[in-house]
């Protein structure tokens, strides 16, 4: 049984993705080509946004918001304390130090209230500048962001959206992309809206911030990629790769339906047995991943154990809190505790999901989950 049935989904869209990548091949048209500025137009347009830039990697779509932004040593971004270590990474290598936040119990996305206490905190050690928060909508799930948008605009900072897992969720009707100031995402193969490689897109509204954009992801480009007017790096989107998400996102809204209808069975066949995810009023899931909680680690493990003995996969998202690893060990942590995020790591473990999981399979997994 496949974990996410990306081959279900190529076979759905063969006859689109084929073509599309036959007439890059034909044209040798491999880098920055015509499907790229098709492909960031029609992806602003459902995001809800004035531009999209494609780029190579969601990593280096949030390392380009950190730089463009000139975000640096001395400044603290707040980041949750369960998300992957690209939403942080770049600015780390920039110079800058993560703050992490405990996560909120319900949505597992960054608390506000913990959010608060470490911008108090740094202000109050005198170190760092509050500089930016992160919010990650994680695995699929958006933030509350109309308290984050409260507490990023009564303390000065920079509201980054990381949508990495979230491409198709949507708050208060708006989607996921166009929440912060500005917005990332990924194209791992994995994600929502994947591609067959690794890419990634910033959102903004500003066209000055778009011709930054532009000009960092080329070496720093000015009038041409020869004019270097600034330090840049080399972080295009693939044309292949455009071409291969084009036919998906004219896909995505109809697969984000089925999500919701696979994860609405999951929840009334699971609910009794495990923590079903919790999906806030007036939002929309995504469902990058679809996690559920155990009572506690060894419960965990052996759920899994028996589900692999079945022949079905599980992962866990994610297994270590950022506080606790070794590259951050250094980092500020004021004086939380994390415990939201130490539980959830413990207990959490994610099932095959995706828009093409078939009705038997997902019956064999809750009858496997269930009789545990």
């Amino acid at each position: 049984m496949e974990f996410i049935d990306l081959k279900a989904q190529y076979r759905a869209l063969k006859q689109e993705i084929d073509s599309n990548i036959n007439r890059v091949l034909e044209n040798a048209d491999f880098i920055m080509g015509k499907q790229v500025a098709e492909f960031e137009k029609k992806l602003a347009d459902y995001v809800g946004v004035n531009y999209a830039v494609g780029c190579s990697s969601g990593t280096d779509a949030l390392q380009l918001i950190y730089m463009a932004y000139g975000i640096g040593r001395g400044d603290a971004v707040f980041c949750p304390d369960m998300t992957f270590v690209a939403s942080v990474e770049p600015a780390f290598m920039l110079g800058a130090e993560p703050v992490f936040c405990d996560i909120d119990p319900v949505s597992y996305n960054i608390c506000p209230d913990s959010l608060e206490r470490q911008i108090k905190a740094v202000c109050a050690a005198g170190k760092l500048r509050p500089r930016a928060v992160v919010a990650v909508d994680f695995i699929g799930n958006p933030a509350d962001y109309d308290r984050l948008r409260e507490i990023t605009d009564r303390y000065g900072l920079l509201l980054i959206e990381d949508a990495a897992q979230g491409m198709g969720a949507s708050y208060r009707t708006r989607k996921c992309g166009a929440l912060g100031d500005i917005g990332a995402t990924s194209f791992f193969p994995s994600k929502p809206l994947g591609c067959y490689g690794d890419g990634g897109a910033v959102f903004t509204d500003s066209e000055e911030m778009n011709e930054l954009l532009k000009s960092l992801r080329v070496h720093g480009k000015g009038s041409s990629k020869y004019d270097n007017v600034r330090v840049g790096m080399n972080a295009r989107l693939d044309t292949i790769q455009a071409a291969v998400m084009l036919p998906k996102l004219s896909r995505l809204e109809e697969e984000i339906a089925k999500r919701q209808e696979i994860a609405a069975r999951y929840d009334e066949a699971l609910r009794d047995k495990f923590v079903v995810p919790k999906i806030g009023d007036g939002t929309v899931s995504a469902y990058a991943q679809y996690a559920l909680l155990a009572e506690d680690r060894k419960q965990r493990d052996e759920v899994r154990a028996k589900l692999q003995e079945a022949g079905i996969p599980t992962i866990i998202y994610y297994p270590n809190p950022m506080h606790c690893m070794k590259v951050f060990a250094d980092c500020f942590t004021g004086e939380e505790t994390f415990d939201n995020t130490v539980s959830y790591a413990d207990r959490t473990f994610s099932i095959p999901f995706s828009a093409y999981l078939t009705g038997d399979d997902q019956e064999r997994i809750i009858e496997v989950l269930r009789t545990v």
